[in-house]
């Protein structure tokens, strides 16, 4: 029965395994021959480092002339204490087959460093490298203490539709769903003819399973949704995707202060989770890829994070010795550049901004009561900027649908989100946090595209 090398790595201090005659299977990443044996690294993609596994040439020169790196193999061997540095244990083969050749001479993947632009156009191969397969394990841990966290507070999970009629966020940047011939559409006064594709009106995949969240929440109080969402836009950035991941709360009878604390509390949880499940991967990114990145860590789950307005934050900008690209005044959005200052810079920590000018936020916000700003969050960090967006939610009817009509959207698309307000409505209220941000937080990964296994931006679908 295999057991995986993670397992044997785990039980080196206390020698559970020493002595044992246990089989591994995984792809060899590298072998050297010596006179007599062969030092052969094979992993298995339970953990960062590799297995060394001394095989004697005798009997074995035919197999060892078979194998390459690349090769995955099924070795079987008595595990014994090592001499060599940084590594507790090795194995000694009694048996080594091979599973599957590797053809050495086109296999991408050499024992060199490789650029991560290249990696993406091998993403069928890219997790057999020690950088994304540490993010894989990052991501991974993220997403179970995701899971985690809010079933122990008692969220509801909840599966929101893909396919929405409705524009989350107002913006327009949908990709839109359809099974129409479009090089045979039906057109009636220039009007594509919707009746005759499959959902009878135009659908999209969603941004945001938010509103459908609300649904939930105003029925069984605090729900969450995890899953992929999706967005046109047409950027080349190192901070976006097409397809990505949400985490997205939804808490009913609570304010932007409740918002504020479970948003802090789950960062600092799943940062936790991290730094004391991935302690192998945490400490290869804080050596090879974003020195410092375990201590930013650490400080997020230990301190308390800044909380200021969208106000005192302009004001602070203003005064800031520092030259910025995008122009700081009361009513622009901040950029990424705002934010990492006040993050980086500034405050040297995790910053909450709250009440920004309404017309910079979406139609949903909760009107505070000076009519120019709304009951809205963020929450930008060091590295990054802004990680969670979240409010509260207007739960008031005739506010909702007066501003529903400045943003010019149809009030009889949205006649559901209405009428959650007109029977039985609570304050309620709650936040995103882009998946692959936070794993990016966590791990150090300059690129959004290198945190997520099959990134689609604007011109790549591959894989």
């Amino acid at each position: 029965m295999r057991i995986k090398i993670k397992e044997i790595k785990s039980k080196t201090k206390d020698s559970s395994f020493i002595g044992s005659e246990l089989t591994i299977k995984g792809w060899v990443r590298t072998v050297r021959m010596q006179k007599s044996f062969a030092f052969v690294e094979v992993n298995d993609g339970s953990t960062l480092s590799n297995l060394q596994v001394i095989v004697n040439l005798e009997g074995n020169q035919a197999l060892l002339e078979e194998l390459s790196t690349g090769c995955s193999v099924a070795v079987t061997g008595i595990i014994a204490s090592s001499l060599g540095k940084g590594q507790g244990v090795e194995m000694q083969a009694l048996t080594m087959k091979i599973m599957g050749k590797c053809d050495a001479e086109t296999y991408p993947l050499q024992k060199k460093r490789h650029s991560f632009e290249f990696l993406r156009t091998i993403a069928h191969l890219r997790p057999r490298t020690n950088t994304l397969g540490a993010v894989a394990r990052v991501r991974n841990v993220l997403a179970f203490a995701t899971h985690r966290f809010f079933q122990k507070k008692g969220f509801l999970y909840v599966h929101t539709p893909l396919i929405t009629t409705s524009d989350c966020e107002g913006g327009g940047e949908m990709f839109q769903v359809t099974t129409l011939d479009l090089n045979h559409l039906s057109k009636e006064n220039q009007q594509v003819n919707y009746s005759k594709d499959f959902f009878s009106k135009p659908a999209y995949l969603t941004v945001s399973g938010q509103l459908n969240g609300e649904i939930y929440a105003c029925s069984l109080s605090d729900i969450y949704t995890f899953g992929p969402t999706f967005r046109a836009e047409n950027s080349n950035t190192s901070r976006h995707l097409a397809e990505f991941w949400m985490i997205e709360p939804e808490m009913a009878f609570a304010d932007l202060h409740d918002n504020i604390d479970l948003a802090e509390a789950y960062l600092k949880e799943v940062a936790d989770s991290v730094l004391n499940e991935c302690v192998e991967d945490m400490e290869f990114f804080d050596q090879r890829i974003s020195p410092g990145i375990i201590e930013r860590l650490r400080q997020l789950t230990s301190g308390s994070f800044e909380r200021i307005t969208y106000t005192a934050a302009i004001e602070i900008l203003q005064k800031a010795n520092k030259k910025f690209e995008f122009p700081i005044n009361w009513g622009n959005d901040l950029q990424s550049e705002h934010e990492r200052f006040l993050a980086e810079e500034f405050f040297k920590k995790a910053v909450v901004i709250t009440d920004y000018p309404k017309e910079i936020k979406a139609f949903y916000m909760r009107s505070n009561d000076d009519q120019k700003t709304v009951a809205a969050m963020d929450i930008v960090v060091p590295k990054i900027g802004e990680l969670v967006g979240g409010s509260q939610r207007e739960e008031r009817l005739e506010l909702l649908e007066a501003k529903m009509k400045e943003n010019s959207l149809p009030l009889k698309d949205y006649w559901w989100y209405l009428e959650l307000r007109k029977y039985g409505s609570v304050p309620h209220a709650g936040f995103g946090v882009g998946f692959e941000r936070l794993v990016q937080f966590a791990t150090g990964m300059e690129n959004i595209r290198d945190v997520i296994p099959f990134p689609r931006y604007p011109g790549n679908a591959e894989f």
